[in-house]
């Protein structure tokens, strides 16, 4: 897609009332992005741009982003580089994801909503809770409030089920369900790390 037809699907968006423009890893595509963006901005274009993340992303991208993003929404997936390493195929994913939401914070800080409810601008960590990984989300929510900051905002989710060819997987941690009160557990851990802008979902 040419950046001029991208930069019409985006004002398109705009015309029918969308809230944002949500771009939904788009790490690789960064600078093609961009150019659609500033053509799209010429003609009108408005609404705040969401950038929708596994937080495995180059520094570099994420620098050519600065004052142009408004709301970054990463995963912070799991913290335990071996856990990475055998489930996410990168054991550099915890260390990577640091650095990324580390600099987007540093980039948009907490997320702040308009008087209309909608968010404007900030920072928002999601969560997905997978089954036996209470500890890893023990530390991913202790990072959070001790270095990025405890007013950060953070989805902790519970949608987490097995489907596919994910039941006869190599691990069979993946092949099992979230508990009834993992979730439950897991918002407990968040509020005891110091975090209080939480939405758990199941």
């Amino acid at each position: 897609m040419p950046p001029e037809k991208l930069a019409g699907r985006m004002l398109d968006l705009q015309r029918q009332g969308c809230h944002n423009i949500n771009w939904v890893t788009p790490e690789h595509v960064v600078p093609q992005a961009l150019e659609a963006l500033l053509i799209a901005v010429e003609r009108g274009l408005r609404l705040p741009i969401v950038y929708n993340t596994s937080a495995y992303d180059a520094m570099e991208s994420l620098e050519l982003l600065d004052g142009i993003v408004d709301i970054y929404m990463p995963d912070f997936k799991l913290w335990d580089k071996g856990t990475s390493k055998r489930e996410l195929k990168a054991a550099d994913y915890p260390n990577i994801a640091k650095k990324t939401i580390a600099e987007m914070h540093r980039q948009v800080g907490p997320l702040r909503f308009g008087p209309d409810g909608l968010a404007t601008r900030g920072l928002l960590v999601r969560h997905l809770v997978m089954p036996g990984r209470l500890a890893e989300a023990r530390a991913v929510f202790r990072y959070i409030a001790d270095t990025l900051s405890a007013d950060t905002y953070v989805n902790v989710m519970g949608q987490y089920y097995p489907a596919g060819s994910v039941p006869n997987a190599k691990h069979p941690s993946l092949s099992e369900r979230i508990a009834s009160d993992e979730v439950e557990q897991a918002l407990l851990a968040a509020q005891e790390a110091g975090l209080w802008r939480l939405d758990g979902s199941h």
